[in-house]
Parts: C-alpha cells; structure tokens; sequence
C-alpha cells in the first residue's frame, strides 16, 4: 500500500467544517477535489481530528491511499496549485500502511485566542474570539487546573457527539496574557465534539465572576450539558498539533513554535525563561 501523510493549514472562517458536506463547502471536500485534479481519479483522505466551521487548522494531519507515487516536494506543490488561498498543504511524507492519521494519534493541541476589548475589532474577525467584559485571569487559572486528568466530559460536549466514549484526558490547560489578548493552550489524548469551545465557555463565566472554581468539579459530576455554559465562538481556535509514537517520524514542529509562527509574538509572549533560584 502507498499511504501518504499531509500536513495542512486553513482558515476555517470561509468552510462548515472540515468534514465533507453534501452541498455546503468543507476543507475536506477542497482537498479532495485537489487531489481529484492532481492525481486524476477520487482519492479520499482521513483526518486527526474534525474541525468545526470556522475552527482554523495550524497542523491538521491526514493520510490518504494514492494510486500513484509522487516525491514528497510533488504533492506539496501539486496539492496547493489546486487549492484555494485559505488551505495550504505544507508537508507531506510516505509513511507505514499501519498508520492511520486520527487513530495513531496519541495528544491534540488547541489554542484559543481571545480579545478583551470594550469595542471588537473588524479586522480580528474570525481569527480572535472577542469578550467585552473584564476578566480575571487567576480565576481561570484556578479553574482550568480542575479540568486536568482524566474525566467523564459529558457536560462539555455537544449533544451531537457521536463518540462512543464521554471518557477524555486532559494533560494540560494554560493560559497567558499578553496586553489585551489571552491565549489559552489546550493539550489531551482526544477532544469531543464542542469540547474545546464547551471549556472555553465555562472558564469565561469564572472570568467574569459568573461562576467558581469550586463549582467546576460538580459541572463535571453531572454529566449532563444541560448544567454547563454555553458554547463559545470557533473563531479564535486553533488546531496546533497532532502528536504520534517516536516511531512515527512527521516533520511537524512544536506546536507552540509553529503557533508564534502563524501569529506572531503581538499575540502570544516568548516562553517563560526558568527563575534563577539564586535571584530573589
């Protein structure tokens, strides 16, 4: 078998989603009209991870079953001839028959970036999420802390999540502040439908005052949506990285390199330098 892995980037703002919908534009139907042109017969692809519309991708990772053998440099530039501006194909490897691009993967990377502003702004529209009212930063700290480990996440997911499993792990919740922009960092083995939006809209109503910290572990208890805040925007999410074996050798950088890469260091600050224990 001839698999082949990408690595694609898009601007979510513009398609309903990566999955292909029967009329409405997706990224996964652009891309395998891509290849439909490129290779000359229907080739399809299978993702990490389904993004929603207006959810924007860094490092989506596919694989797809050529009928065909081209060079790496050749479906990079074969791919993105076809496609529109908005989606980019910028890597791509041969890879085992036994990879498989959503069920090899073992950590997701999300990061969502936020706005606080009295008034939004018509050119962060559909990159940034935007909240008008003041937030407290170590009250979403506190509470993002509550969300590592493994859990049921029923209460943070849609209710047209079809995953056989409520049961998520979440490794890592931080956020950093950056003048008026707050940039949260969503690591986990896998993600449920909304989960990261779902998250989002909780830990903005212990921003604002409208809930506790301490009310998060109940939220979670109850496994019951109906119980938690609404769904945030897609607008300021973003799919940084997928994460495999060390066997699996992808060209993929550290999420948080190629994150500063897309959108600058205006929006997220440098890693935090180690204390010197000797300062005091």
């Amino acid at each position: 078998m001839n698999r082949v892995a990408l690595g694609i980037s898009y601007d979510g703002s513009a398609w309903y989603g990566w999955q292909r919908q029967p009329v409405l534009p997706s990224v996964q139907s652009e891309l395998e009209n891509a290849l439909l042109k490129f290779v000359g017969q229907p080739v399809a692809v299978c993702c990490a991870g389904r993004t929603d519309r207006g959810v924007h991708a860094l490092n989506q990772v596919v694989h797809l079953d050529p009928p065909v053998k081209r060079s790496a440099k050749a479906w990079v530039s074969g791919l993105n001839a076809f496609l529109p501006s908005s989606i980019s194909v910028q890597w791509a490897q041969e890879v085992d028959e036994n990879f498989h691009a959503r069920f090899s993967a073992r950590e997701r990377t999300y990061f969502y970036v936020l706005r606080e502003a009295s008034v939004r702004s018509p050119l962060l529209d559909g990159k940034v999420g935007w909240v008008f009212r003041p937030l407290d930063l170590e009250r979403m700290r506190r509470a993002a802390e509550l969300f590592v480990g493994t859990h049921d996440f029923s209460s943070f997911r849609s209710t047209d999540c079809q995953a056989k499993s409520p049961v998520r792990e979440i490794y890592t919740i931080d956020i950093q502040q950056s003048g008026s922009f707050y940039v949260f960092r969503f690591v986990a083995n896998a993600f449920l439908h909304h989960m990261v939006r779902n998250l989002m809209g909780t830990l903005l109503y212990v921003g604002y005052g409208r809930l506790d910290a301490s009310d998060i572990p109940t939220l979670i208890e109850r496994r019951d949506r109906q119980y938690a805040p609404p769904t945030f925007a897609p607008d300021g999410l973003y799919l940084a990285g997928v994460k495999y074996e060390e066997a699996v050798q992808l060209p993929m950088q550290d999420p948080l390199t190629l994150f500063q890469q897309h959108l600058g260091p205006w929006i997220i600050p440098a890693r935090p330098e180690p204390e010197d224990p000797g300062v005091a």
